[in-house]
């Protein structure tokens, strides 16, 4: 077994192709705001990974899926961390359609079309910042004539410029000043959708992080969906697989970025091979806490304990891609850092993760809660 050929393997049975043409392309055109390699993912059926057979999708079990972000992160970490966003949206777009979708527009024919067009899907939820739930609203919509309109925007928001659907949720104002949530998804070209620049890091620029502002969007009531009041416990349940399946996919695309640096460092054989066996070690101990994730969602563990752990391994991870990469770059030595930018990029790149949310800092009562007897509690 060659260092992460699980994850090559499993993306190539897949995605046959993909690895193959990002292969290659420079990683400097990989990573850059006009990268092709989004196309390539597309291309390549990397839009269907995790819709249902029944919708047309491949249906990627966890563990599947987990393998092929992580070896896609380690060949185009900007492609990666953008798609995570499309798979979260097509996970969390399907979980809400199954129970609550019944008469809207997010119904069988639409979902279907996501698998058979290729759609790519920007998230415009929340996705467990901190002070909001996983789907907690991040736009309003105003009551009108005919429908709602919709304000607010997303920043930063993968994808932004290679969207085809815009999916999120929306805070529905009543007239005695209450606010319930709705779920909508709109085509990326809707009247009153915009791009604007955003992100401006030359790392993971090729992600297409850059704010999306809907200014007085008019939606139907059709295009908004609305979870019956007595199907809350249900939309509870799905916020917390939400958040489950989002860090899971985080640690994998992380952790694939630093394996690209670990992988630069067995290739050249630096270092000794003391130094090169603790590399891998630290780096695979990562991913086995990603696939220890991603079994138990599989044998159906997503239970407020499952979302613990999903936590501590999340920050476990995040420790130990700092440690890899610092290691990594010390080992490929100087030469490999001034001769090619590739190097302080991947370095770069990796230390993202500890900017997705909840934050550590954020989430101290949370745990110590939770590990006092109490539910877990994502602030």
């Amino acid at each position: 077994m060659r260092f992460m050929e699980a994850d090559r393997l499993t993306c190539d049975e897949l995605l046959p192709g993909l690895l193959s043409a990002i292969a290659e392309v420079p990683l400097a055109e990989l990573e850059s705001e006009k990268n092709p390699a989004i196309e390539l993912f597309r291309a390549h059926g990397g839009t269907n990974l995790v819709v249902p057979a029944a919708y047309g999708g491949l249906d990627a079990s966890a563990l599947q899926a987990a393998r092929v972000v992580r070896a896609l992160a380690a060949a185009a970490p900007s492609m990666a961390v953008a798609t995570a966003m499309h798979h979260f949206s097509v996970g969390t777009l399907f979980g809400v359609a199954e129970s609550f979708g019944q008469g809207t527009d997010l119904d069988d024919m639409m979902l279907k079309q996501i698998a058979e067009k290729r759609w790519l899907v920007a998230s415009g939820f929340a996705e467990g910042r901190t002070q909001q739930g996983i789907l907690a609203p991040t736009m309003e919509a105003r009551p009108v004539d005919g429908g709602y309109l919709i304000s607010g925007s997303k920043k930063p928001c993968s994808l932004s410029r290679s969207m085809d659907l815009f999916t999120g949720s929306v805070g529905m104002r009543r007239e005695d000043g209450t606010v319930e949530m709705g779920f909508l998804m709109l085509p990326a070209d809707t009247p009153g959708i915009s791009v604007v620049p955003f992100w401006g890091s030359f790392a993971l620029a090729g992600a297409q992080s850059d704010e999306v502002r809907l200014t007085d969007v008019k939606v139907t009531d059709a295009q908004i969906l609305q979870p019956p009041a007595d199907l809350l416990d249900e939309l509870s349940e799905l916020q917390q697989v939400g958040l489950i399946w989002f860090e899971m996919t985080v640690c994998a695309t992380y952790t694939g970025i630093a394996s690209a640096l670990v992988d630069r460092v067995l290739a050249a054989k630096r270092g000794t091979a003391s130094d090169r066996a603790a590399l891998v070690v630290r780096v695979e101990s990562a991913a086995a806490l990603v696939e220890g994730l991603a079994r138990r969602l599989m044998d159906g563990e997503m239970d407020n304990d499952c979302l613990a752990q999903a936590l501590a391994s999340r920050f476990t991870v995040q420790d130990l891609i700092r440690d890899i990469v610092g290691q990594a770059v010390e080992l490929l030595g100087g030469m490999a850092f001034v001769s090619s930018s590739d190097v302080a990029y991947l370095s770069a790149a990796a230390q993202a993760i500890a900017f997705h949310p909840p934050s550590r800092t954020s989430m101290i009562d949370g745990m110590l809660g939770y590990y006092g007897g109490e539910p877990l509690v994502v602030e």
